[in-house]
């Protein structure tokens, strides 16, 4: 099985209008990407974010639920938190990996931007040998074009089955992908 990490990302990404931004982290975001990869075997997850003052938010969240009276509470948490790793960028997620040498970069998306690698053949590659995943999600309207094309891979979008409203929350996104990545068969 090859290594997988989670990174999500917060600049460049889109804004309603298609122009490039910067979003800000969301509490909620943080501890539920951290508890689905711990909970999905993933070996890191980057919060990426450019603003020194929002990745010291994170930290001080991940260190309230590692050190502070909190991870003592609630263990599960604690856990979950610890496969946290504050970042600048993606590509300093990346970096922490090994370097694109070392990384297959796998974008999410809500709709096809191109040709996607289907969750059944994505699975399939996870199980075999080769190089680490990061698997990354946007914040925003997605993640912005330059990022887009300069990945290895794009995921399928996850598609509702009835009707056409698709506008899920990174969170259960996330939670999804990795479910169909690496749950239980």
């Amino acid at each position: 099985m090859r290594r997988c990490a989670v990174a999500l990302v917060h600049h460049p990404v889109l804004d309603g209008q298609g122009a490039v931004v910067t979003t800000a982290v969301t509490n909620l975001d943080v501890h539920d990407l951290a508890r689905s990869s711990r909970t999905y075997g993933c070996t890191d997850y980057f919060v990426a974010h450019p603003i020194a003052a929002q990745r010291e938010l994170v930290t001080r969240i991940r260190d309230h639920w590692i050190d502070g009276s909190s991870g003592r509470r609630i263990p599960d948490r604690r856990e979950a938190l610890g496969v946290l790793r504050v970042v600048d960028s993606l590509d300093a997620a990346i970096a922490a990996l090994g370097g694109r040498e070392q990384v297959e970069v796998w974008l999410t998306a809500a709709r096809a931007l191109g040709p996607v690698l289907s969750f059944a053949s994505a699975r399939a590659r996870l199980e075999g040998e080769g190089k680490a995943v990061l698997v990354v999600f946007g914040t925003g309207w997605g993640l912005a074009p330059a990022v887009v094309e300069a990945a290895d891979a794009l995921l399928e979008p996850i598609r509702p089955s009835r009707g056409d409203y698709n506008h899920l929350s990174v969170r259960s996104a996330c939670a999804i992908a990795l479910d169909r990545l690496l749950g239980a068969r």
